[in-house]
């Protein structure tokens, strides 16, 4: 049972997202007090998702870090690069706007990437590293980023930081591998299975609950926002692209792709909005927290196209073979 609704998940996990979303901004009211349940329901995904990992494989990934190099290259380097010039391009003299689109670029890889990587099967463990590594490097390198490309220093609480990844990522991801170096695997046909579909509801309770903190920087609908939004949109659309060409101009398998198109493709949107709420005019922020309403619905939208890509290309070398 659990598995044909674990089948019939990931075929609606396009209109799960955006559904979500929307529920989550008219329901804000009853919603808004639920977020301190966002970092528990991030922990469960991430253990439910490692169950499929072990330490030897993230060795693998460690003694080859090349991916994992040009993801932190497209990730805070192509990308916030992209993103400046693209806002001077569409808001130009719009410093503020500017600054929050470049802002949205610079911050780390989301963990939710680990979710999606784990429901299209890609390299979990390269994922994680590049999780890992982009936020522990992340009080380094996101102020000094936004010193670099804005010219605006700011600090930031790596305590918070660090503890929040610890919760979220470390702790639950290492008991999920070592569970599954102590069953040789085992626990991940039994558990693994059995935990998919609540991992993929949970993804729908994580993004209702974003939108109920995002609503109130969006009662007032007008052109500009309207403007901005589309335009986010696109910047992030095109950093899933630009994730997917490298991952396939390196050469890499299936897996790896997949891995570096996430990875490469979301952000730690909710640390954005903290940043950008916390350091910057409001104007700041309003890209920043825009990005968060469709970043799952663009992840969702992606792995249905990687799905099909991949699903095409073995078929097409199934009839060559025949």
């Amino acid at each position: 049972m659990l598995q044909k609704l674990n089948k019939q998940l990931e075929k609606i996990m396009p209109l799960i997202t955006p559904v979500s979303v929307v529920l989550g901004v008219l329901l804000t009211g009853y919603l808004k007090d639920l977020s301190f349940l966002i970092p528990w329901i991030f922990a469960f995904m991430t253990f439910a998702g490692s169950l499929s990992s072990n330490f030897k494989s993230l060795t693998e990934v460690v003694s080859h870090p090349f991916p994992v190099l040009m993801a932190m290259g497209l990730l805070h380097v192509v990308m916030p690069i992209w993103a400046m010039g693209v806002g001077h391009i569409a808001f130009t003299g719009d410093l503020y706007t500017i600054t929050g689109m470049t802002l949205a670029m610079v911050i780390p890889t989301g963990v939710t990437s680990f979710i999606w990587v784990s429901i299209y099967k890609g390299n979990i463990p390269m994922t994680l590293s590049i999780i890992l590594i982009d936020t522990l490097l992340s009080p380094i390198i996101v102020p000094y980023s936004l010193s670099l490309f804005i010219g605006q220093r700011i600090e930031m609480d790596i305590f918070s930081i660090m503890k929040g990844l610890l919760g979220m990522v470390v702790i639950p991801s290492l008991i999920g591998m070592f569970l599954n170096q102590l069953t040789r695997g085992r626990i991940k046909d039994t558990l693994g299975s059995r935990l998919a579909p609540f991992s993929k509801i949970s993804i729908g309770f994580v993004v209702l609950l974003n939108g109920a903190v995002v609503a109130p920087y969006l009662k007032h609908i007008n052109l500009k926002l309207v403007s901005i939004t589309l335009v986010v949109f696109f910047i992030a659309l095109t950093g899933y692209l630009f994730s997917f060409l490298i991952g396939r101009l390196i050469h890499g398998d299936r897996d790896t792709v997949i891995s570096l198109t996430f990875t490469g493709g979301m952000r730690n949107i909710s640390a954005g909005a903290v940043i950008a709420v916390s350091y910057f005019p409001a104007a700041v922020a309003v890209p920043v927290v825009v990005g968060m309403l469709f970043q799952q619905v663009l992840a969702s939208l992606n792995g249905h196209v990687l799905e099909r890509y991949y699903n095409r290309k073995i078929k097409k070398q199934e009839s060559v073979v025949i």
